[in-house]
């Protein structure tokens, strides 16, 4: 599994499911995003880079309206989810789901209440289909054995996997994940990296990753696009940033270790199996 992609940009024929446009967005006198425009094409991994205090937080707290704009829009299936009225914008937020960056497990559940919980919200079906559709989303991630245990029981690694089946149990159309790698050794990373893979290819989920590790962008993207200073500066596949002449986005790739000097043993992307 550790190959790189094989990457394809949008087609132009192709309808983003989710589209930023214009987005502004501003605490006081610090302006933190800048007019953003990206596409995010349907059925791939999109990941969004950019270092600290670029804006990528804020960014996506937007893409699933935890934050209003200033101005701009984004658009879920062409339409403004800052123009629904509440009912609306709760079912929209129904297609999304979302792998924090610690996880956010609930320590007083166990394993299958964490994963249960936005069934319970949200559906309440009747226990057997409950049980039915939880232990599904633990077995597709080798969770099954975990079922009874509690957070502080789990590797971090596990922690990632209960989160991303909480993440995936109501079947959303798009999975964000914030900095999921941060703190994570080089093993672990990789791990990671499979799963977000593994997942949007069972799942022909669209993806939205938000990250500054390189290395990782590199093994799982389809798309990349940079923010910098509350810009998107670069968008396209990883090829095209790996030859981007924009010096801010060669120096970001270079610094990581990952430009095309370190990245040539890399240089024939290969098909997942």
């Amino acid at each position: 599994m550790a190959a790189e992609r094989e990457h394809t940009g949008l087609s132009p024929l192709s309808e983003p499911i989710l589209q930023v446009c214009g987005l502004h967005k501003a605490f006081g006198d610090q302006v933190v995003l800048r007019g953003v425009d990206l596409a995010i094409p349907e059925g791939q991994i999109t990941v969004i880079i950019g270092g600290s205090g670029s804006g990528k937080s804020v960014l996506i707290k937007h893409l699933v309206a935890l934050m209003r704009p200033d101005r701009g829009q984004v658009r879920f299936r062409g339409r403004d989810i800052f123009a629904m009225n509440d009912a609306e914008l709760l079912c929209a937020r129904r297609h999304f789901g979302m792998l924090f960056q610690n996880s956010a497990l609930f320590d007083s559940m166990n394993v299958y209440d964490n994963v249960a919980f936005p069934l319970r919200e949200h559906s309440r079906p009747a226990p057997a289909q409950e049980r039915e559709l939880v232990m599904t989303a633990l077995t597709d991630l080798k969770l099954g054995h975990a079922v009874g245990k509690f957070p502080s029981e789990l590797s971090g690694g596990m922690r990632k996997r209960v989160a991303l089946a909480r993440a995936t149990i109501m079947r959303p159309e798009i999975l964000i994940y914030d900095e999921p790698t941060t703190g994570l050794d080089p093993v672990m990373i990789k791990q990671v990296d499979d799963m977000i893979a593994e997942t949007q290819e069972r799942l022909r989920v669209t993806s939205v990753v938000i990250s500054h590790d390189m290395a990782s962008t590199f093994r799982i993207a389809h798309r990349i696009a940079m923010l910098y200073q509350g810009e998107i500066i670069e968008q396209g596949n990883p090829a095209e940033f790996r030859a981007s002449s924009n010096p801010i986005v060669r120096d970001f790739i270079f610094v990581s270790g990952t430009g095309p000097l370190v990245a040539t043993a890399a240089a024939s992307p290969q098909v997942r199996p």
